[in-house]
């Protein structure tokens, strides 16, 4: 088992070199899956600050993700949006995967809102949907590849953090009624996240949604950990970009280049949910 192991210095140290292009002070955090990095697109009083430029920042090397934090105001609030991610599966620990979240603490973010490409499971699921996020199933961290493994900084957070309620239950309410508002049909369901990069044989989404997951995908569960564990609001959203093949010898398989062009034509949706919930909060 491998880690890295930051210090508050490291974080400050990001803090500050995002500092020095911006004293914009945002309290909502923003973070965009494949696909979905258009999004920031929306924001007004933009500025962009490269990944490159903020020291220990992962990298992103995935087509979809641009690599860049924004910040901006979007619905009148002030906010910073992580356009494009690292994941597990490009090499990096779950601690280089979570640095991000952890600068955003300290650049003052109370609630983090999360968006992911991902496969439907759940057979009531297509392509073009939209699944709310109330739970996860972390199977990359059951098999040891959990963000809080190592020495815990108590400052930051519990040893021991609770997970029954890592996506916040009134934000998750608030969604859900400004989809309904906007005549969006939303689904509610539980996250499988899995390490990829290969997409899941059949034997797998049969067994995922055996033990309960309705889509399965490759990011977003480390970063809610992270979050939880330091004591900010959670709000997660699925892109179905993909159905879950559960059958061998289908006459089709899962692609990444699927997943963005599905990705944006979910973009408008999900855009009218987000910019939603920022205009109540």
């Amino acid at each position: 088992m491998t880690y890295t192991s930051y210090t508050q210095a490291d974080y400050q140290a990001a803090v500050a070199a995002i500092r020095a292009h911006t004293d914009q002070n945002p309290t909502t955090g923003l973070v965009l899956g494949s696909g979905l990095g258009v999004l920031a697109n929306e924001l007004t009083d933009k500025v962009a600050i490269p990944y490159e430029q903020i020291p220990g920042w992962p990298l992103s090397t995935v087509h979809g993700h641009t690599g860049q934090l924004v910040f901006g105001k979007l619905e009148g609030q002030s906010v910073v949006c992580q356009q494009g991610r690292a994941h597990f599966y490009e090499g990096y620990t779950p601690q280089q995967i979570t640095f991000p979240v952890r600068v955003m603490h300290f650049l003052g973010i109370k609630t983090l809102i999360l968006t992911n490409a991902a496969g439907g499971v759940n057979p009531a699921y297509h392509p073009g949907d939209i699944m709310l996020i109330n739970d996860h199933i972390n199977f990359v961290g059951i098999a040891g590849n959990n963000p809080l493994y190592g020495p815990n900084d108590e400052s930051l957070g519990s040893r021991f953090p609770g997970m029954s309620q890592a996506y916040d239950k009134e934000l998750r309410v608030l969604a859900k009624s400004v989809a309904d508002k906007a005549g969006i049909p939303i689904h509610e369901g539980v996250y499988a996240c899995v390490s990829g990069p290969s997409f899941e044989t059949p034997a797998e989404v049969r067994m995922i949604r055996a033990v309960g997951g309705d889509a399965v995908g490759m990011s977003t569960v480390h970063e809610v950990i992270v979050a939880r564990h330091m004591g900010m609001r959670v709000l997660g959203f699925s892109a179905i970009t993909n159905a879950g093949i559960d059958q061998i010898d289908s006459n089709t398989d899962a692609n990444h280049e699927e997943v963005l062009e599905v990705g944006l034509v979910i973009v408008p949706k999900l855009k009218a949910i987000v910019k939603g919930v920022l205009a109540t909060l």
